[in-house]
């Protein structure tokens, strides 16, 4: 009960999207990467991502087993939009320029709908990486406030969640990128609308067996979960693995983020493991009911990166389905006005495909796609009563490397 009022009080003190974005942000790239080198970046005009990113691996291993990546100090927080104005891959000019598209094949649609969950690889050339390995350097550079939760709770180098509502670099990648295109066809689909997403940098605890139940305000079969992968899975750990066709079980609660694959109902899918090792470029789609997980190297320490740009769609026709009371209203914080049983179309849950729109995409860059804090306090204060906080629970077993 504390833990949560205490995140409530923090929230309303701080968590307002009104201030204004810094003015003279220094968005220098970070330095000694092991799956990329990201030179310092120029602190006015636009960075050309290919004179800014190398794919080079340093020779030499480090002496001795050291984290990349510094918690930030609660001064280096940033409020508001950001904007590191990096240049799109192709040619193509923002807010103009259709989205690209990917083909996927029948047989990869088919994997996805029998086994829970299907890799794609090479959706994504160099340049498109290249671009989000450089926007993921200038964020985790110039930390924003909504990742201090996750980042403090050392869960992640870095994690924050709605990238797209603060930082301008991945909107654009939504709104031209293949993604929308690909989750498309995954979900049999006309139209896409991105109900939910995280930005990721090395999961320091790993995760247990668990389903994924923070997919916004949308069910089950209306979503489906994704990666984008930035780097290459390290040999011995970090690559995610699934129970094939678990997203059919019917025994794990639907609040439950923690599952024992141990326990009754499970018999017929705990023994059939499908693991994935990434390269940049993958992405990873899946359904949020399959049950997964991904493990840490056993000291939490990261000696190389796991970047990775992921969350939850939400398949044309979708609901708004109000979570107020469950853990689930955590990914849905917004300000916006949908009501229960509310057709899913805000600009708090852009479409990027068949396009994107130019008048929802104008209401996140006017800064009125954001959280009120009154809004915060009153979603959260459903979570705190005895049976939901011990469903949310559920999610701090998840924690651990092994």
């Amino acid at each position: 009960m504390v833990k949560y009022s205490a995140l409530a009080v923090l929230v309303f003190a701080v968590g307002t999207e009104a201030f204004l974005p810094r003015q003279n942000a220094n968005f220098a790239g970070l330095q000694s990467l092991h799956q990329s080198t990201i030179d310092k970046v120029a602190e006015a005009g636009t960075t050309n991502v290919a004179s800014s990113v190398s794919g080079s691996i340093p020779s030499e291993a480090p002496l001795k087993r050291e984290k990349i990546l510094k918690e930030p100090a609660l001064w280096e927080y940033n409020f508001g939009l950001q904007d590191p104005k990096i240049r799109l891959p192709h040619g193509i000019v923002s807010g103009a320029s259709p989205p690209e598209k990917f083909a996927i094949t029948e047989d990869q649609i088919r994997t996805l709908e029998e086994d829970g969950v299907v890799h794609i690889k090479n959706v994504f050339d160099k340049e498109w990486v290249d671009y989000l390995r450089l926007a993921t350097a200038k964020q985790v550079e110039e930390p924003h406030f909504w990742a201090f939760a996750g980042t403090a709770s050392k869960l992640y180098d870095y994690i924050q969640r709605n990238i797209w509502q603060t930082n301008k670099a991945f909107s654009r990648f939504y709104y031209h990128s293949a993604m929308g295109h690909v989750l498309a066809q995954c979900g049999r689909t006309d139209e896409i609308r991105v109900s939910t997403d995280l930005l990721m940098v090395n999961p320091n605890k790993g995760f247990k067996w668990h389903q994924d139940n923070q997919n916004g305000p949308i069910t089950w079969e209306e979503g489906l979960r994704f990666w984008i992968t930035m780097d290459e899975t390290p040999k011995d750990y970090g690559a995610p693995v699934y129970l094939q066709g678990s997203h059919r079980n019917d025994v794990v609660d639907e609040q439950a983020v923690f599952v024992d694959i141990e326990q009754d109902g499970l018999e017929s899918y705990r023994e059939k493991w499908l693991e994935f090792r990434t390269m940049p470029g993958d992405m990873l789609i899946w359904h949020p009911r399959t049950i997964h997980k991904v493990d840490g190297p056993e000291d939490g320490i990261w000696t190389s990166y796991r970047r990775v740009l992921g969350g939850t769609v939400a398949k044309g026709g979708a609901t708004y389905h109000d979570k107020r009371g469950s853990g689930g209203v955590l990914s849905d914080l917004g300000k916006h006005s949908l009501e229960d049983g509310d057709k899913l179309e805000s600009p708090f849950f852009p479409i990027v495909y068949p396009e994107f729109d130019p008048n929802e995409a104008k209401e996140r860059d006017d800064g009125r796609v954001g959280r009120s804090p009154v809004d915060i306090v009153t979603k959260i204060s459903g979570v705190v009563s005895k049976a939901s906080s011990e469903k949310f629970g559920s999610f701090f077993k998840v924690l651990g490397s092994r």
